[in-house]
């Protein structure tokens, strides 16, 4: 017999690659690719450029970036609530006129409703011998009115999706009010821009300018132990000086007297601020790897 290729169709069973290999074609289903070293942002890159930083700023909570990029997402931010502000504060006011017509309507249907019932008060004495035989008369030509015609059922009082005049009409959704708070894309906390903390990162060889060193793979060391610094290495910004170390460093050497060793200014816990990296493209580096896209599914 000839040997069979994995897209031979004389098979007697739907194979597994051949089910993935339509689901790929087809534009259905959920799809779920493992991410490589390649896929994964650098420590020392942005976390909205995706770029190595040249005047990089760190959060509190420990995400770098680049200085002009998080000053423009924050600005963009702040004009979008601005925005929401003002049409929500535009259908605060709609609504305000829209109760004040209520509120007048029903007052007008109030002083309608008195003005009927005392029209309708009898002033002239009453004959007792035939208003009791006029009320007779008229429950009995209500109960004949009751029995000709049926009541209406639920179905006729349906609005009609065929007549414009019947066809039922949605209610505008209403606006919450917006939060004046800016939050941080990668934390979703709030930002702010003195909250910014800038980072001075140590080069490898102080002679090599800004191309030549992005060329390397090992750009940035310990401003102390002078190791390399990488994925694989816990950092750690100092923020009096903005130095970045490593976490070792730190549990060995800083944490005895709390002094930023460039800067000499007294530390606290506050100021020391892990920074976040990515991952080295194995599983144990804590980072979920798996990428999914939810797609819509076909469904005999």
């Amino acid at each position: 017999m000839t040997r069979h290729g994995k897209n031979c169709t004389a098979g007697a069973v739907y194979t597994y690659h051949e089910k993935r290999k339509d689901t790929a074609a087809s534009g259905y289903g959920t799809q779920s690719v493992r991410l490589g070293k390649d896929a994964i942002k650098d420590f020392d890159c942005c976390c909205l450029s995706l770029q190595p930083c040249q005047d990089p700023v760190v959060t509190p909570d420990g995400y770098l970036y680049e200085k002009q990029a998080i000053l423009e997402y924050i600005l963009h931010q702040k004009t979008e609530i601005a925005k929401k502000m003002k049409a929500y504060e535009k259908q605060k006011q709609a609504l305000k006129s829209t109760n004040q017509l209520e509120s007048k309507s029903e007052e007008r249907q109030r002083v309608e409703r008195f003005k009927t019932s005392e029209n309708s008060i009898v002033s002239k004495p009453i004959n007792p011998f035939t208003s009791g035989q006029k009320k007779e008369s008229e429950a009995s030509s209500s109960g004949e009115a009751s029995t000709a015609s049926p009541a209406p059922s639920s179905s006729q009082s349906l609005p009609s999706f065929w007549i414009p005049s019947l066809t039922p009409e949605s209610k505008p959704t209403l606006l919450k009010k917006p939060s004046k708070a800016v939050l941080c894309p990668m934390s979703g906390r709030p930002i702010k821009m003195n909250d910014l903390i800038p980072v001075n990162f140590t080069p490898l060889d102080s002679s090599l300018d800004r191309v030549a060193l992005l060329n390397r793979q090992e750009r940035y060391v310990c401003a102390v132990t002078r190791d390399a610094l990488g994925n694989s290495v816990p950092c750690v910004v100092l923020r009096p000086s903005g130095t970045v170390v490593t976490q070792e460093c730190v549990e060995k050497l800083i944490k005895k007297d709390m002094t930023d060793p460039v800067s000499g200014a007294k530390l606290t816990e506050r100021d020391i601020v892990p920074l976040q990296r990515g991952g080295t493209g194995f599983a144990g580096s804590g980072v979920d790897l798996r990428a999914k896209e939810a797609r819509p599914v076909m469904q005999a």
